[in-house]
């Protein structure tokens, strides 16, 4: 009777090892796309590491560019100026506007490299961009110039005109943008905008181009 039971179990445990067997050496089903995606982000995130920022993108494919004639109105500190009239000056464009903490804190910047290079040929100008959802108020603009101590050449963009002419499709990522023109009227130089203070890499980067630029228009 054991003999018997033992035999039985015996054919029914060889009987279930020889399917277990079978089931393991079946060949399992090819991997689908979405059942791999751990090297997928790996590759990714490469790729944004050894790809160059889309900001400095920006403001490499803008130098090199000769701006159209800009279109400000309001102009303070100065009769109404024409880009054609400063061919043969170096010159620093700003975007800026009232209730932004980068214009603020870049506003003695501006005001140092007008009146240490002024003298020596560059003009700074000074475009306001008006960002509020209320409507355009000349007091606002006029007294934050005040406030910001600007005594260069001002002017209102109104809709952001020139700016967006002169940027024509290009996102740098701000709007407080500043564009430096040699004396060709051709970019040689884009800071894609925020601040930029005495002492960080971006003020002394523009105090190299315009000194540059100037030491260029000098030699021609």
């Amino acid at each position: 009777m054991r003999t018997a039971q033992a035999n039985r179990f015996g054919r029914f445990g060889a009987a279930v090892l020889s399917m277990t067997l079978a089931a393991c050496a079946q060949t399992p089903p090819a991997p689908s796309v979405a059942a791999e995606p751990s090297p997928q982000p790996a590759k990714l995130t490469a790729a944004r590491t050894e790809t160059p920022s889309p900001r400095a993108s920006a403001e490499e494919s803008l130098q090199g560019d000769k701006p159209p004639e800009w279109q400000p109105t309001r102009w303070l500190n100065s009769p109404p100026l024409r880009l054609a009239e400063l061919r043969g000056k170096v010159v620093l464009v700003r975007w800026w506007t009232a209730g932004c903490p980068f214009c603020s804190a870049s506003a003695p910047a501006l005001r140092r490299f007008h009146a240490e290079y002024g003298p020596k040929g560059l003009v700074v100008v000074g475009m306001y961009h008006h960002k509020d959802e209320g409507a355009f108020e000349p007091r606002v603009y006029e007294d934050t110039a005040k406030r910001y101590g600007f005594t260069f050449p001002l002017a209102f963009d109104p809709e952001w005109r020139t700016l967006k002419s002169w940027l024509h499709g290009v996102d740098t990522g701000w709007t407080s943008v500043t564009f430096v023109l040699d004396k060709e009227g051709t970019v040689r130089h884009v800071h894609p905008g925020g601040q930029y203070v005495e002492g960080d890499p971006a003020h002394a980067k523009l105090r190299t181009v315009v000194e540059q630029l100037l030491a260029e228009n000098d030699r021609r």
